[in-house]
């Protein structure tokens, strides 16, 4: 299982109908580190899903800096391959843990299993509109960034 086939299925798990859902956030919002899929509810609290693939990439997650601890984010979740959900040890208490399945659902998305719930942060942080904007921009300019490369790959053949 590859990393765009967890974006996928962790996007459609969370809703874009009804969240702000942008991946690869490393902007530098407020000094918040890079976060695999940025996940902005409706009622304006954010959560970060971090993606793994391998058990090697899993493992060197803790001596990340950082530790996925912001003060901007309400929930943290790891989605990894089916596999490797059992690895609870590598992944820190408080997280959730989202089981990504090999097998799709009826829109054609890998199904995902909420294996652990995770802990919200106690006083949880609540994005402005103009916040909300922010990140609705973010996510509009990868938007484009991907149409121009799509429409660069299309002329060439």
């Amino acid at each position: 299982m590859k990393t765009p086939d967890i974006e996928l299925a962790v996007a459609n798990y969370f809703d874009p109908r009804r969240n702000i859902i942008v991946p690869n956030v490393s902007w530098g919002f407020r000094g918040m580190h890079e976060c695999d899929i940025f996940v902005l509810t409706s009622s304006g609290y954010a959560y970060e899903v971090e993606i793994k693939v391998s058990k090697s990439d899993l493992r060197k997650d803790k001596f990340k800096k950082h530790g996925h601890k912001s003060k901007y984010l309400k929930r943290l979740y790891f989605a990894v391959p089916e596999a490797m959900a059992d690895m609870v040890d590598d992944i820190p208490e408080r997280a959730g843990i989202l089981s990504v399945s090999d097998k799709t659902d009826w829109k054609g998305y890998n199904r995902i299993e909420l294996v652990r719930e995770p802990a919200s942060a106690s006083k949880p942080y609540k994005f402005s509109i103009s916040e909300r904007l922010d990140i609705l921009r973010l996510s509009t300019l990868r938007v484009w960034s991907l149409k121009k490369k799509i429409n660069k790959i299309k002329n060439e053949t």
